[in-house]
């Protein structure tokens, strides 16, 4: 036991000696770190399409998330003071947005043409989902009593846009009869 400690201190003393050493310690300490983190993401339970899985429980067409939203801003803007019977409409632009994680392949051929081909990487016979952007709002139409009082137009145009990130030039008020 002791020869085996004793060449141990003697291998690390000529290692110590050696001007590289330290950079080499320092990147063997990095790759083990990089290992520990990545191997921290392949453990764990919650993949990217469970995180989505909810999202798309609660609004899975764009008309919902519409929906959805006008019921939450109908039901915010009812309880400013000066409003009731309050109708709001929430045009889109567009709808959901997925982006799938993919793979590129290249091939030369033998008379020198390059190919490129791209497919979406599958995992379980599901797609890899990275991103899910929400539906682009186009414009937001509120109609309620009490509109045509302008300190309350400006508080609901005020909540909208802290509510939803939108352009005043985007949202109309109107007064309800």
């Amino acid at each position: 036991m002791n020869s085996i400690w004793t060449k141990c201190k003697e291998t690390f003393a000529k290692l110590r000696k050696n001007k590289n050493f330290y950079v080499y310690v320092a990147i063997g300490l990095a790759v083990l770190i990089a290992i520990i983190y990545f191997a921290s993401f392949a453990s764990s339970n919650e993949s990217p399409s469970t995180n989505t899985d909810n999202i798309d429980q609660n609004l899975s067409t764009s008309e919902e998330y519409a929906r959805s939203l006008e019921n939450k801003l109908e039901n915010v803007i009812s309880q400013m003071q000066g409003t009731s019977n309050v109708d709001v409409v929430v045009t889109l632009e567009k709808g959901f947005e997925y982006t799938y994680l993919t793979e590129e392949e290249t091939r030369v051929s033998a008379s020198g043409i390059t190919s490129t081909s791209t497919t979406v990487v599958m995992v379980d016979g599901q797609p890899v989902l990275v991103a899910e952007n929400y539906p682009i709002i186009k414009g937001i139409a509120v109609v309620c009593a009490g509109a045509d009082n302008v300190s309350v137009k400006m508080n609901i145009i005020s909540l909208i846009q802290t509510v939803v990130e939108i352009n005043s030039a985007n949202i109309s008020i109107y007064t309800s009869k």
